[in-house]
């Protein structure tokens, strides 16, 4: 076997991996009776992958769509296709367990130690391009999950990030931290002015973070 092949026998090995634990962490809530509510951590690129020519680049992307797993196969997207298919495995179990569930689709986690060799960051291009390259903060993420668990009416999936990379400063901003010692090279006219749309939408999330937060806010 080529060196290229096994690397690639080991991707597929870890979706297997990642969708048996998805399938063995919904299970084992399904069979403990204290458990309530399930709130799962998926991630945007089980939302944003697809093939463009299937679509119109100006329509929005939020929760009712799904990363074509076919399309992370053709391109090795091994982070998008893994979370993809867990985050099926997961929906398919707990509606057969009904199991009450909602799931947290986050973008790039900014945390300390965050690389250029983070598996989210594959196709990191396309994204920006797109218009679909988010990232979330921690403490944003960790009220997230709060929020949706608390929350009684809270339902389905939820896009969840607090920054969109949309310009060319946000881009290199992003790079000097993924790649301290890089050079910059300085930007064109055309790309320090350029300013990408935005297609995906977190606005489910927003509405139920804000309707909490403000309850809280009576309670208080």
């Amino acid at each position: 076997m080529s060196l290229l092949n096994w690397l690639t026998y080991g991707q597929e090995y870890m979706v297997e991996v990642e969708v048996r634990a998805a399938h063995n962490v919904v299970e084992a809530c399904a069979r403990t009776e204290t458990i309530d509510k399930v709130v799962f951590t998926s991630s945007a690129t089980a939302v944003l992958w697809r093939d463009n020519n299937s679509q119109s680049l100006a329509s929005d992307l939020d929760e009712r769509h799904w990363s074509d797993v076919n399309f992370c196969r053709k391109f090795k997207l091994w982070h998008a296709l893994s979370k993809t298919v867990a985050e099926k495995t997961a929906w398919a179990l707990a509606m057969d367990r009904d199991i009450n569930m909602v799931s947290i689709n986050g973008g790039l986690l900014m945390e300390p130690h965050l690389s250029i060799t983070h598996p989210y960051l594959k196709g990191a291009a396309e994204m920006y391009e797109s218009g679909t390259f988010v990232t979330v903060d921690l403490q944003f993420l960790v009220d997230a999950h709060i929020c949706v668990f608390e929350d009684v009416s809270s339902y389905g999936r939820y896009l969840c990030f607090n920054h969109a990379i949309t310009n060319h400063e946000d881009a290199i901003h992003l790079a000097r931290l993924l790649t301290p010692s890089a050079p910059s090279p300085p930007p064109s006219y055309e790309e320090a002015n350029m300013i990408i749309q935005q297609r995906l939408s977190n606005k489910k999330l927003n509405k139920v973070m804000v309707d909490f937060e403000s309850e809280l806010l009576l309670e208080d």
